[in-house]
């Protein structure tokens, strides 16, 4: 009888999480776009649909996606083996029982008990690697973890007692510091790409500087929105949204090449990657009363930022770790197409139309839903 590793989809991280996290962005925006337009029953989960939503995009979808990418790349870096099997089917459960729960009929306490744990798990799992190959260079990803746990934290907490501004400054926060997160792997992984992609002559090693800059303005970002320093504009923290708008844009210059516009791989990430320095810049602007709606800025980062980066990167690094050429389908490439189209439907149509967030959510649904058409069998399915 064949043992649980030789299945396939047990066999390394990114081929459980990237189904879920994938399946998951199409049920859990439907599921809101629906309540939204009162297309679904007044029954809500515990808090509300708000918290709910709040809640599990960044640490629902968001975090199945970095499970499942830093659960593939750690083994890269470190040379050892990754989790798989029963260990890895056993974190994959932690995770869809937190998503489960909040359809329990459980009090608040009970369902901090369920949601906490998987983050902590993860940094367990992938320290314990970095720790025994000294990789010490990653060591701030395990900060940054332990980071989105806290924020959980106080997400939950300010759910549990009805605290708002709580419940708003740790899912924020949060946001910005996958954005943190996914700014360090961009760095390391999207030059290769297209150096890879275009079969490019490897160019001078970049400086460190930069690199390290945005992560700690990152960083200080996601701290003072979790103390609440970003309740209320205050022009002085425009700067340091500036600089992190500054930073993405020296990349995006250093970055770009003629070439990627007949590459879908690589235009998918590039204009995904693009929405984060616009978040950024809409974040100063808000800071210096120019942009009436902070929520413009967060969806620019949350729909258009992370979710064209998380579709674009599980395309390209699940066809790379399953052996397959690296040409996605015409219905993922539209995908990418669509998940551009949410964010430009989330940021610039909803403020003059009630349809946009309609417009967007759809966009969302299928562009994800492309993808799981086009990448099941490929995740499921045994490496080329």
């Amino acid at each position: 009888m064949p043992s649980i590793k030789d299945v396939p989809l047990w066999s390394l991280g990114f081929r459980p999480f990237f189904l879920a996290g994938a399946g998951f962005a199409c049920v859990a925006l439907a599921i809101w776009s629906l309540w939204l337009y009162g297309r679904l029953p007044a029954a809500q989960p515990l808090g509300g649909m708000l918290a709910w939503h709040r809640h599990e995009m960044p640490f629902g979808f968001a975090t199945a996606i970095i499970a499942g990418f830093l659960l593939t790349a750690v083994p890269n870096w470190t040379g050892r083996r990754g989790l798989c099997g029963w260990p890895l089917l056993g974190l994959v459960l932690v995770w869809l029982l937190a998503r489960l729960a909040w359809l329990m009929p459980i009090d608040a306490e009970a369902l901090l008990v369920l949601q906490l744990p998987f983050l902590p798990l993860l940094a367990l799992l992938l320290g314990r690697d970095l720790v025994a190959a000294r990789k010490t260079e990653n060591y701030p990803i395990l900060l940054m973890i332990g980071l989105l746990a806290g924020c959980q934290w106080l997400t939950l907490w300010g759910m549990a007692h009805e605290d708002l501004a709580w419940q708003r400054r740790g899912v924020l926060a949060a946001l910005w510091l996958v954005a943190g997160l996914m700014s360090v792997i961009g760095g390391r992984v999207i030059p290769f790409f297209i150096q890879r992609g275009l079969q490019r002559a490897p160019g001078a090693p970049a400086s460190p500087l930069p690199t390290r800059v945005l992560l700690v303005s990152s960083l200080l970002a996601a701290l003072l929105i979790g103390v609440g320093f970003n309740d209320l504009p205050r022009p002085w923290l425009a700067a340091l949204y500036l600089l992190i708008s500054g930073l993405h844009l020296a990349r995006l210059w250093r970055w770009h090449d003629r070439g990627i516009w007949r590459v879908p791989l690589l235009w998918s990430l590039y204009l995904a990657y693009a929405w984060l320095l616009v978040a950024a810049l809409a974040m100063a602007l808000w800071q210096l009363g120019l942009l009436g709606q902070q929520s413009l800025a967060t969806h620019a980062l949350a729909v258009g930022g992370i979710g064209g980066l998380v579709l674009a990167m599980i395309a390209r690094v699940s066809l790379g770790h399953t052996g397959r050429p690296l040409q996605p389908s015409k219905g993922v490439v539209l995908g990418f197409a669509l998940v551009l189209l949410a964010g430009l439907s989330r940021v610039l149509l909803v403020p003059f139309s009630s349809h946009g967030l309609g417009i967007s959510a759809l966009c969302w649904c299928l562009a994800f839903a492309l993808f799981l058409q086009g990448y099941t069998r490929i995740l499921s399915g045994p490496r080329i």
